[in-house]
């Protein structure tokens, strides 16, 4: 090979390895009016957010920017919290008011369940997936809800965990349970309460819950999405659009703050989802509207995204 092509072929090869290194967009834009409230990350760069106001579900590209609407949900859904579940090939959904749980096809947007979890007065907000089944939150009533999942893949039939501890307090015409995670084998679970500006462990057996002891600081606005990361917690404040890095104990009863995150882009983040060095937030946008059932929404023609930022 002479000196001039391989200094050619080193060439090439710089210029395609800036060009995969290109980053990834600081804000991926959403459909107007499509009113967000929770993401995930699935395979890849691929993340999928749900509307409040129509129970849609779009999935985009966190490297490209680029997406469209996945899931057309029927008349009356709506989408909360949501959560992947890459064994099986599926995306979980709380259903808010409605008292039902989606689950969804990753593959195709196909429906695979519509499970009731309640019918009294209810905001299922959110939930995680281990390895035995999907917890959701309620943020009116002091309870979980638990919807199994068989080793084959089976979806068992949902059952209610009362709780016990200061995760059962609720506070009136207020948004107490909120964001839920913990560990893919479910040997614990993690709440965080926004009413009490708490998060909370809890033990999915027994119900029982223990406050988290914060240290270094405080968690002093409403904690809405929380994402757990071996023993990091990521606690988002939406109103206060503020993200505090948690540092846990080993026995989980404490946290010490170590770093806290805001920027010029939340426009009131509302959940969080992790992709590599990245953390990927949506801005629900609260302050120009409370969603149902608390409000009208967003006015017509109100623009979301969702924000991308490196790990403080």
């Amino acid at each position: 090979m002479t000196l001039l092509r391989r200094f050619a072929l080193i060439v090439t090869v710089f210029a395609l390895t800036v060009a995969g290194a290109r980053p990834f967009p600081a804000s991926v834009p959403l459909p107007i009016d499509f009113q967000p409230e929770g993401i995930a990350v699935g395979t890849g760069s691929t993340f999928y957010a749900g509307s409040l106001t129509s129970g849609d579900i779009y999935r985009g590209s966190l490297r490209s920017g680029e997406g469209a609407i996945f899931v057309d949900a029927p008349p009356g859904r709506v989408a909360v919290g949501l959560k992947v579940d890459e064994d099986q090939h599926r995306l979980w959904v709380a259903g808010g008011p409605t008292g039902h749980a989606y689950v969804y096809s990753t593959r195709d947007g196909s429906t695979i369940a519509d499970l009731t979890l309640t019918t009294g007065p209810n905001l299922l907000n959110d939930v995680v997936v281990t390895r035995d089944g999907a917890y959701f939150t309620d943020s009116f009533n002091p309870v979980l809800y638990k919807v199994p999942i068989a080793p084959n893949g089976d979806i068992g039939t949902p059952q209610t965990i009362t709780l016990t501890g200061p995760a059962a307090e609720m506070i009136p015409n207020a948004v107490n349970l909120n964001g839920i995670d913990g560990p893919r084998n479910g040997s614990f679970l993690i709440v965080g309460h926004s009413a009490l500006s708490a998060v909370m462990t809890v033990d999915p057996q027994t119900g029982s819950s223990r406050d988290i002891a914060v240290t270094g600081g405080a968690i002093t606005g409403a904690p809405d999405g929380i994402l757990l990361d071996g023993k990091t917690l990521w606690v988002l404040e939406n109103f206060a659009e503020r993200l505090v890095k948690l540092e846990l104990s080993p026995d989980l009863s404490s946290g010490e703050i170590t770093a806290t995150l805001t920027s010029d882009l939340f426009r009131v983040p509302t959940t969080l989802a992790e992709h590599g060095s990245l953390l990927a937030f949506v801005n629900g946008r609260f302050d120009v509207g409370f969603p149902p059932p608390f409000g009208p929404g967003a006015p017509p023609g109100t623009d979301f995204d969702v924000v991308q930022l490196q790990k403080p």
